[in-house]
């Protein structure tokens, strides 16, 4: 049971690491390129593009979370 243990919190770690935004970030992205893969409603190239701007977009997300100025 112990190197169970073990073994999630390595992939914990490794997947989540210190920043749990960017993480759900890259799976949401991912989800939506499957999805649109699925459907067939854009070619190799276009879910390529589609996919590079999704994963920008989601990182600025988390970047402008993580700066934001906190109240109080």
């Amino acid at each position: 049971m112990k190197y169970l243990k073990a073994f999630g919190q390595f992939w914990y770690d490794f997947i989540i690491g210190d920043d749990w935004k960017i993480a759900v970030a890259v799976v949401t992205s991912l989800v939506i390129l499957v999805i649109a893969m699925l459907s067939g409603a854009f070619s190799d190239t276009a879910l390529t593009l589609v996919g590079g701007a999704l994963l920008m977009v989601a990182f600025s997300i988390s970047l402008a979370i993580d700066v934001r100025k906190k109240k109080g």
